[in-house]
């Protein structure tokens, strides 16, 4: 296994080769609002990651297919929240507090850290994979601090990724709260068909309505046939209902499968795919949403907890806590198959 070390001089408006060999090219460029950024070839494809902005997956690749939801950024903008630069493929959900916060709890949408400024980031390789890692250190006097260290993993001649996060309580003395959720934005699949290996009433509806939500009266109405049929979209056939968005959330996954694995069909060879182990992660949540604007189809997004900010998930009971110097690793895999 070989590493190098990258360094925000490597990045300019030039796109320039740092590493190239049999089944990989490596690219460093920088994006004209500032951010940095590096593409990751293999055979099959390419991800474009943004190493020192909350190693945010900003696209993906394969096969000439985006992965990537459609959106209205043209390219990653500087911000506080992720709702700064909402145009990804993939970022860090949480870590501190996640969802869409309540009106009694303090924290920003999806938490404080998918925009964190990453304090150092490096490769490495051999011959099979090529990983790319971020390190961030998060520090309040008086409050939590964690290392966080995301990473994504390549493979050579495949048209898969592994999404990485370990998180290390540095606290010497006091708990650390962990909400986190791998927040996958897939591309809209029109007609597409999702399934996976968990049964329908595994699943229910989200009837909270978050205040970014704004309903109209034919949404509402929709939502109150799928309330009251219980029925799940499994099959994206009606697009004109996914706004504004629906979502749909899960039981406890350990009580079904040891592995999830959810699937999407995009055509009639393909499909996404994201798998990961409940033990992990013990809930889903499925996001729907199609606007001139906007379109994507999360058919699954895999969390410690439920997106529903971080005094629910502690009425709940499923508000995780690290002990003082306590780490943990959550890992998912997807792509195309």
């Amino acid at each position: 296994m070989y590493t190098y070390f990258l360094n925000k001089e490597d990045f300019s408006s030039t796109q320039k080769a740092v590493l190239e060999n049999e089944h990989f090219k490596v690219e460093t460029f920088k994006y004209p609002s500032g951010i940095e950024a590096l593409k990751v070839s293999n055979s099959k494809g390419h991800m474009t990651i943004l190493p020192y902005y909350g190693q945010i997956i900003w696209d993906v690749v394969f096969n000439g297919q985006s992965l990537t939801m459609e959106n209205m950024f043209n390219e990653p903008k500087k911000g506080t929240e992720i709702t700064d630069t909402y145009g990804c493929f993939a970022f860090h959900s949480g870590l501190l507090a996640n969802g869409c916060p309540a009106p009694e709890d303090s924290h920003p949408l999806h938490g404080e850290f998918p925009c964190s400024d990453m304090d150092r980031s490096y490769l490495t390789f051999d011959e099979q994979s090529i990983t790319i890692h971020s390190e961030f250190e998060y520090v309040k006097g008086f409050g939590h601090h964690y290392l966080a260290k995301p990473s994504v993993t390549l493979a050579a001649d495949e048209t898969t990724i592994e999404i990485s996060l370990e998180v290390q309580n540095l606290s010497k003395y006091q708990k650390m709260p962990l909400q986190y959720m791998c927040h996958m934005n897939y591309a809209y699949a029109e007609n597409g068909i999702m399934t996976e290996n968990i049964p329908n009433d595994a699943f229910y509806l989200r009837t909270s309505i978050p205040d970014h939500v704004k309903p109209n009266e034919d949404w509402k109405a929709y939502m109150a046939k799928l309330e009251e049929t219980k029925e799940i979209i499994s099959t994206l056939d009606h697009p004109e209902m996914y706004d504004p968005e629906i979502c749909f959330f899960t039981k406890n996954l350990g009580d079904y499968t040891e592995r999830a694995e959810f699937e999407m069909a995009y055509n009639e060879e393909s499909k996404f795919f994201i798998h990961f182990d409940t033990t992990d992660f013990p809930y889903a949540t499925r996001w729907l949403l199609n606007n001139p604007d906007q379109k994507v189809s999360a058919f699954a997004l895999p969390g410690t907890s439920l997106p529903e900010g971080y005094l629910a998930a502690e009425k709940a009971g499923s508000l995780v806590h690290l002990e003082p110097n306590e780490t943990r690793v959550f890992k998912v895999r997807t792509g195309v198959k």
